[in-house]
């Protein structure tokens, strides 16, 4: 059977798991797979088919049926929406069962004296982080983490980084009753999480920005393992512009001439990089109090990191991204930054990014901007415009300074012939080793002597 057919029999499902046969000592062997689903986007189970394929089918469907059904209900609390069915294949008889994604969360395996939420990662399902937890509980409380009280004192708080931008933005002064109507502030006058995120020295510790741009196209250490490097603190805002201002001042802007003007060619979009750190920074999980946003630059790339993965549990790399619909972790800071004009509420960043890189005169397949994430992480890969033209240059350098080189070496060995390697560095202006490296690439040179009394000749 191919992954086409399974796909077929399952539907819409991405999420799947493959059994033989009933395990019906075993039940938490595939239970701990419904209570993933329930938790995460949904998937199915089926019997009657092996890890490699084959259909095998199923001898009692349906009293293996009737116990799969009992066991769920006896095994799972809160007991998840799914659906049983029966498929006929080759002639057997297979049993899948649809685990739908539910609104009660979470879904635990809630038997044999254990109470544990299951999370799918990869093809396995695994015992959720704390931090996942705490957002299911969330999910399933129908709020989120920004709108919970906080445990600081809204009158301790200062906003003047907020209504300014409001007023640069918008043209509108920001009252004292938009503190409510924002969300900083609940019906009670208790500030919230969100409003503690966007206070100007924002109490939250693990709301950091860690900003590094490396030497190099990796951070394997070198000579010099970092070029830049900084740490951000403080409301959402100054940690959004001041990643903005991390970029711009570690990227290029090249430009060429054209009839009507110039184009400008930066290393960056510049509407690509604000939505990446605007998504960053609203959607991440502040549940995760050991992480914090990350942007790491490279010669031909830029990776910005956020701690928790997509709202819905999918895989960002399995979906089409231009169809990925709007979904918001912390809606009330989501709502804000919409408020202030840097994203758009109706539609997804994604389709943003990718649009500003295909309107670039430079741009090509290759440098597509790339997506990752799994259940705690996301990842955004904005690929520098400017790289490999630069590469082309540099490596054109190269060869002139060569050939000029190369030149300068003939000149020299026609007037003083038998000349030593270190003789021949000062008229270069090079080190012994590099210009011995250009001599022993010269087929119009020779060599005498052993390595301390090398003397160098022009061929006859």
């Amino acid at each position: 059977m191919s992954l086409f057919d399974i796909k077929r029999l399952i539907g819409e499902t991405t999420e799947y798991d493959k059994k033989a046969a009933l395990e019906t000592r075993k039940p938490k062997s595939w239970c701990k797979s419904v209570s993933a689903f329930a938790n995460g986007i949904g998937g199915s189970l089926i019997w009657g088919i092996t890890d490699d394929n084959e259909i095998i089918g199923i001898s009692n469907p349906k009293a293996d049926s009737e116990t799969i059904s009992e066991q769920v209900k006896v095994r799972l609390n809160p007991i998840p929406n799914f659906n049983l069915r029966f498929e006929c294949v080759d002639g057997k008889t297979i049993i899948i069962l649809d685990v739908y994604s539910g609104d009660q969360t979470p879904y635990y395996y809630d038997a044999d004296g254990m109470l544990i939420a299951y999370c799918r990662v990869g093809n396995e399902s695994v015992p959720v982080t704390p931090a996942k937890l705490q957002e299911l509980v969330l999910k399933g409380s129908v709020s989120s983490y920004d709108c919970l009280r906080s445990r600081y004192e809204f009158k301790n708080m200062s906003f003047t980084k907020l209504k300014s931008i409001y007023k640069k933005r918008t043209g509108q002064v920001f009252e004292d009753s938009d503190y409510e109507s924002f969300g900083i502030v609940d019906e009670f006058g208790n500030m919230t999480n969100a409003g503690a995120l966007l206070a100007d020295d924002s109490p939250v510790r693990h709301s950091r920005l860690f900003c590094t741009r490396w030497n190099g196209l990796d951070k394997a250490p070198g000579l010099v393992d970092a070029v830049d490097d900084k740490e951000f603190t403080g409301g959402l805002i100054n940690l959004l512009q001041a990643g903005i201002d991390f970029v711009a001042n570690n990227s290029k802007k090249a430009w060429k001439k054209t009839g009507n003007g110039r184009v400008e060619m930066p290393d960056y979009p510049e509407r690509a990089v604000l939505e990446g750190i605007v998504n960053a920074l609203i959607h991440r999980n502040y549940l995760d109090f050991g992480s914090e946003v990350h942007i790491d630059m490279f010669d031909d790339r830029m990776e910005i990191y956020s701690p928790g993965g997509m709202c819905d549990g999918s895989r960002v790399q399995e979906r089409d991204l231009m169809k990925v619909p709007s979904r918001r972790r912390n809606p009330i800071i989501a709502d804000i930054f919409n408020r202030l004009k840097y994203m758009d509420r109706r539609g997804s960043g994604f389709k943003k990014i990718l649009n500003d890189y295909r309107n670039q005169p430079s741009y090509t397949q290759a440098i597509e901007p790339e997506f990752y994430s799994d259940n705690d992480s996301f990842l955004l890969v904005l690929k520098n415009l400017n790289y490999n033209r630069m590469v082309l240059i540099d490596k054109g350098r190269v060869f002139t300074r060569t050939v000029e080189n190369k030149r300068k070496i003939r000149q020299y060995l026609e007037r003083n012939n038998g000349a030593k390697t270190n003789e021949i560095a000062k008229i270069l202006e090079l080190s012994p080793a590099r210009t011995r490296a250009i001599l022993n690439n010269m087929d119009d040179v020779r060599a005498t002597g052993d390595y301390r009394e090398r003397r160098y000749w022009l061929k006859e």
